[in-house]
């Protein structure tokens, strides 16, 4: 049974996201066949596509390790994303669906109504279920694509804390899907610009670990043959 590539890329990145990867650990390809169960050949797939996102680097005689970005290139990232959300959501009022716009009224419903119970565990989920719902709509592969990796590598390196006005955001968002649904695309560019402002002072860079691997819970084919 073959195990596509992307399928290995997404568990390896995940792992890399939530930490189970430290910055600058070595990464093998028999290390990594071995922990998901899989060939060497995805993995080595696998290894080149998150290179090319910037999550991984080849070093001379040294093969791929995690990479290790600097606070400048992390805080470009945060600056790239509040360029081109805006654009997303511009591009939406243009060309979203219908279903679209059932499934971010839903978000916003639901995102509203949590945060007037206060019941902040779900908010930071429906949030990015939202902005990957308005990335859709903007009917771009390449700009969905782009922001969806923006968006994995904010999450990498840095926490985001709890808005301490919650309900104010989830306004916003409201606010934002009002002007898609009528088609006003600068309105839509301006109110989401305004929003990632709010949201860009609760990013807090992480702290570097040392290199080490911790327990994955990732198992993408235990079946899988091995080279």
């Amino acid at each position: 049974m073959r195990v596509p590539a992307h399928s290995v890329c997404t568990a390896i990145r995940d792992d890399i996201v939530s930490g189970v990867y430290a910055r600058g650990a070595r990464l093998t390809e028999e290390q990594l066949a071995r922990r998901y169960g899989v060939s060497r050949v995805p993995v080595r797939e696998a290894l080149r596509t998150l290179e090319s996102e910037g999550f991984v680097v080849s070093r001379r005689h040294a093969g791929a390790h995690v990479a290790e970005p600097t606070e400048q290139e992390a805080a470009d990232l945060l600056e790239m994303r509040s360029l081109l959300e805006p654009l997303g959501a511009a591009r939406a009022a243009q060309r979203r669906t219908e279903a679209h716009l059932k499934v971010l009224r839903g978000l916003v419903r639901l995102g509203q109504e949590r945060a007037r119970r206060g019941r902040g565990e779900d908010l930071a989920s429906l949030g990015g279920w939202f902005h990957e719902t308005l990335a859709q709509a903007s009917g771009s592969p390449p700009l969905t694509a782009l922001l969806t990796q923006l968006r994995h590598k904010i999450a990498w390196m840095y926490a985001v804390e709890p808005s301490e006005r919650p309900v104010e955001a989830w306004a916003e968002h409201g606010a934002i899907v009002d002007a898609v649904a009528r088609g006003d695309a600068e309105r839509a560019r301006a109110l989401t610009a305004l929003h990632a402002e709010h949201a860009w002072p609760l990013h807090r860079l992480k702290q570097a670990e040392r290199p080490r691997v911790r327990v994955s819970q990732h198992v993408v084919n235990t079946a899988g043959p091995r080279n």
